[in-house]
């Protein structure tokens, strides 16, 4: 399990655009039909990382819990299918709704949207403010598979509380890390 550390896009960074499949519903999503006006998070994850898995069901209740206070959510996996199976959209399908994901599941097939991103790993986590505009990028928290530091959101929960309190997040922003996204080659 190799560990991967997110590039931090800058802060003010506008959020790009795309158009893909939401494995959960089958229908094509773009950021405009996703989007809220309070904040979006943005994530870049898949189904077999371990760094994933390690956070998965947090992430879950996390985002039940903004999403209650009007923040958007949107998963993306942008892993090479071809070389790793596990990551195929049926299969994201599978996991979104095993782990009761509340949030789209989004497939980028052409891995333009990670790179337009700049996303590099898994998980690698973006929150936009109402403007669209990068607020917050980083980690969910402090816990790695095996440091055994409990997994508590605690970062992205603090960014997401800033935000909708309309200030700037308070504290530094830590990269996420995680395994590489699987680039095709």
């Amino acid at each position: 399990m190799s560990a991967t550390e997110s590039t931090m896009i800058p802060l003010g960074t506008a959020a790009p655009e795309f158009n893909l499949l939401d494995t959960t519903i089958g229908v094509f999503k773009t950021l405009d039909d996703l989007k809220s006006k309070k904040a979006t998070v943005i994530m870049f994850i898949c189904n077999h990382c371990p760094f994933v898995k390690h956070m998965d069901r947090q992430l879950v209740k996390l985002s039940k819990d903004y999403m209650a206070k009007g923040v958007a959510f949107i998963a993306i996996s942008s892993n090479d299918v071809e070389n790793y199976p596990q990551d195929a959209p049926n299969l994201m399908t599978e996991e979104a709704k095993n782990l009761g994901y509340p949030f789209p599941y989004l497939y980028d097939k052409t891995q333009e949207v990670a790179k337009a991103y700049q996303a590099v790993c898994t998980p690698d986590f973006f929150v936009f403010d109402g403007e669209m505009k990068c607020a917050y990028r980083g980690q969910l928290d402090d816990s790695r598979p095996g440091n055994g530091k409990p997994v508590t959101g605690v970062d992205l929960r603090n960014a997401l509380d800033d935000i909708l309190n309309g200030e700037e997040v308070s504290y530094p922003q830590v990269p996420s890390i995680g395994c590489n996204i699987k680039w095709k080659s």
